[in-house]
């Protein structure tokens, strides 16, 4: 059996009436399928604990992620294999605490309030597979590590290092985190898994057969980043916002690297070496997308491919076949020292004295 442990946040207001029957529809559908738990209702937030067979809960979980009535549900803690039920006899009790004036009940309230915050921090810091992994009740750091074969996909902005220097910090920041929101997000929105940041750039992986959507990712990411570009005055750091991405398939290693002082559950090898040296080809190659051959391998789609030539990248034994597309897409882009110039031409005096010193 499985136990989940969670909290969320009522969207509106609930009424007593309205979390007794919440508790007695939970308890008959519960009751049908073999749940058994406790819900407590607390001011603002919701405390469930949920037992029972593990498709079960599975189900639950997901009927209750799309209720309206609450919002930012946290899995506090899920357990697996569990022999013995808390609550044997409840198929679901309900406990409403009410009483806002009660000292007791608003340090409960309180509690659960920093327990919110508090996960919904630390998920923004972690992974989205290490989040998974507590959800579905296993301890990261117990995972082994495996050999098994990737699409990683390496992101990063053009001449960053350059440009971060003539313009004030909180421009840097703003789009330094709205270029990784981009990508973060259209990479998940595609099926692949970001894995890490490293200053400006991003890295991400996919699975063997996504090779399409590797591609389309990075085709959505260069779409969007136009369009942030385009949407911005002239003077400021997103209308020189130009970013290169490398991709590659084969073997990697996946699990946990680093040390009792932080750890990373991510993907390392020649493969993303490869990824990684393929985007730093793309300013020689003048554009926004290299791929290799591994690539092109697994590709399903009928992609217009363009061999733009072999070169000997660090740590091959033989020259390697490039690749990118043949895409209106790939005109666009510029290496860090056209952006300088452009940026100088475009904004003039204004710049003078201030961002060039």
């Amino acid at each position: 059996m499985k136990r989940i442990i969670y909290i969320s946040t009522v969207n509106r207001q609930l009424s007593e009436e309205e979390i007794e029957s919440i508790g007695q529809i939970s308890a008959r559908n519960n009751r049908g399928v073999g749940i058994t738990g406790v819900l407590i209702s607390v001011h603002d937030y919701f405390f469930q604990v949920l037992e029972g067979e593990e498709e079960a809960i599975a189900q639950v979980i997901g009927r209750i992620r799309r209720d309206p009535r609450h919002k930012d549900m946290h899995i506090l803690k899920a357990e697996n294999e569990i022999s013995e039920r808390l609550f044997p006899k409840w198929s679901m009790r309900t406990i409403r605490l009410a009483g806002s004036g009660d000292m007791i009940l608003q340090a409960i309230r309180d509690m659960l309030q920093n327990i919110a915050q508090s996960h919904r921090i630390i998920e923004r810091y972690t992974q989205p597979s290490v989040l998974k992994f507590l959800t579905d009740g296993i301890n990261p750091l117990s995972v082994p590590p495996r050999k098994t074969d990737k699409i990683v996909l390496f992101c990063d902005m053009v001449g960053f290092s350059y440009l971060s220097d003539l313009f004030p910090v909180e421009q840097v920041a703003e789009v330094v985190n709205a270029f990784l929101e981009v990508c973060s997000t259209t990479i998940a929105e595609h099926g692949g898994v970001v894995a890490k940041y490293v200053g400006d750039c991003a890295i991400a992986y996919f699975e063997q057969n996504q090779a399409d959507e590797s591609i389309a990712a990075c085709l959505d990411v260069l779409r969007r980043v136009g369009d942030m570009r385009r949407d911005t005055h002239e003077c400021h750091l997103m209308k020189f916002l130009y970013c290169g991405f490398g991709v590659a398939a084969g073997t990697v290693i996946e699990g946990n690297f680093g040390s009792s002082v932080k750890m990373d559950f991510t993907v390392l090898g020649g493969t993303v070496n490869m990824a990684a040296r393929l985007e730093a080809l793309t300013r020689q190659i003048a554009k926004p997308l290299a791929l290799s051959e591994s690539v092109i391998e697994n590709a399903r789609q009928n992609w217009s491919f363009v061999h733009v030539g072999d070169f000997q990248l660090k740590g091959a034994g033989k020259p390697c076949p490039v690749y990118t597309l043949d895409d209106p897409l790939m005109n666009d882009f510029k290496d860090h020292e056209h952006l300088v110039d452009e940026m100088r031409q475009a904004c003039g005096e204004k710049c003078e004295g201030t961002m060039f010193g």
